[in-house]
């Protein structure tokens, strides 16, 4: 049976670009988002390139679904080999930490933090009997970072970044994997690099490219010999 990567966010950058990367490798793909006519366009195109693909309509900011939701694909697709886990929306920003309030956290945590624990939790019993898995999140830079006046979302990514180290170590004792991609700058073809874009022309600096990240998560998924990866790597000094 072919290997499945679920895409937890799924958009038209880098989610249609990790689709298509590890469908090149024979990979069937679950494709996880919120507005179901989105995600409708988006099997639409893959299916239409050959990807074996199908969608799920989640909200992710409710981990108290996402049992349901992994049952749902395991039954469409009879395993999960591969979680990427990358949703954000205009929903989430930054903000300067003097101005940043609990009411803040609390409403991006689940998002951000507690639904990644919970799929986590979800699969880790069909790859402890496997002997094999992948967890792969996306965070920004400031995760690793922090910068004045951008706190907001870089908290709770940081949190969610300590949390997947600490997951990488204990995941190599069943033969799994846990690895996270941070990157520094916004995603070409996304819509939110698209918003940014249009909005701040002279201030964002070059949009990266979502096949250049899909390659380094198929590195990381394959190769296994680091935690993290950062995209564009800063500059020195």
């Amino acid at each position: 049976m072919s290997k499945v990567i679920a895409i937890f966010g799924a958009g038209t950058g880098l989610g249609a670009s990790v689709a298509r990367r590890f469908a090149r490798e024979g990979f069937r793909v679950a494709l996880v988002a919120r507005r179901k006519d989105h995600l409708d366009a988006l099997v639409k195109q893959l299916t239409g390139e050959g990807v074996d693909a199908a969608g799920f309509t989640a909200d992710l900011s409710k981990p108290a679904e996402v049992p349901a939701l992994i049952d749902a694909i395991r039954e469409q697709f009879g395993r999960i080999d591969v979680i990427e886990y990358g949703p954000i929306s205009g929903e989430q920003s930054f903000s300067p930490a003097t101005e940043l309030d609990a009411a803040t956290l609390r409403k991006d945590s689940p998002l951000l933090l507690l639904t990644p624990v919970e799929v986590v939790r979800a699969v880790l019993p069909e790859w402890a009997e496997r002997g094999d898995g992948a967890f792969l999140m996306t965070t920004g830079h400031t995760a690793v970072e922090p910068r004045p006046y951008m706190s907001g979302v870089g908290p709770l990514m940081a949190a969610a970044r300590n949390w997947l180290y600490s997951l990488n170590g204990e995941l190599a004792g069943i033969g799994a994997y846990a690895g996270t991609l941070s990157i520094a700058a916004f995603i070409a073809r996304s819509e939110m690099g698209e918003m940014a874009a249009s909005a701040l022309p002279d201030a964002i600096g070059p949009l990266v490219d979502p096949d250049d990240l899909a390659e380094h998560y198929w590195d990381l998924y394959t190769k296994r010999d680091r935690i993290e990866q950062i995209h564009p790597q800063p500059a020195a000094g």
